[in-house]
């Protein structure tokens, strides 16, 4: 095996070094996929990412799409991973008045919130696995920490999760509670609002996710 590694990552530096700046990150990436496992594509158009807030007086949940993704295997076990999530595409799914519907889809993408003209992306990058001991086999069998960028804003985050490897397919389904106001968005939160009364809003949000990503 080290015959093999050894060739690769020397042709890996020789690029690094005598092309482009973008070539030698591209490079990097191929080192770093030698290393800790074979890169998995998310496919945004089979996986599903939906959310639900809540409020004094009821909730509001809808969905938001990922844009693109990369999930690290090892063996047959999910090793890393960094996801990619279009804020652009945020939508509400309990709202049928289309002007009521607009108005919170307008408010969400809004700086009150997640300030989708300056961050039209979301990141969560994976930085450890940890497999959950005895799980049952339709229970999460691991937990996920990661680093969450939302608003240029990064937090690690810690969330359970179902995760598996077959066929050529790596798969991951769960659901992780978020702290908004980590990320500066504060709006309508007693936390820093103590007067708002029945208007307020959780401070925690809800995001379940499930992806699918191919060999």
């Amino acid at each position: 095996m080290k015959k093999i590694l050894l060739p690769a990552f020397f042709a890996v530096a020789t690029l690094a070094a005598s092309v482009p700046a973008t070539f030698a990150q591209k490079a990097e990436k191929v080192e770093k996929a030698i290393t800790k496992g074979t890169a998995y594509k998310v496919q945004p158009q089979l996986s599903t990412l939906g959310w639900v807030a809540k409020k004094v007086t009821g909730q509001h949940n809808g969905t938001v799409q990922f844009k693109e993704g990369t999930v690290l295997v090892q063996g047959n076990q999910v090793a890393g991973g960094t996801f990619v999530v279009d804020m652009n595409t945020i939508k509400v799914e309990d709202l049928t008045d289309a002007n009521y519907n607009g108005k919170l889809v307008g408010h969400l993408k809004a700086d009150d919130f997640f300030g989708v003209d300056k961050h039209p992306t979301a990141t969560f990058v994976i930085t450890k696995v940890a497999p959950i001991k005895g799980a049952a086999a339709e229970a999460n069998n691991a937990n996920i920490t990661g680093n969450l960028t939302i608003k240029g804003i990064t937090k690690p985050v810690t969330f359970p999760a179902k995760v598996g490897v077959k066929e050529g397919l790596a798969s991951a389904s769960g659901t992780a509670v978020i702290d908004r106001t980590q990320f500066d968005i504060r709006y309508g939160s007693k936390s820093f609002f103590e007067s708002i009364g029945d208007k307020a809003i959780d401070n925690d949000f809800t995001m379940s996710f499930n992806v699918i990503a191919k060999q």
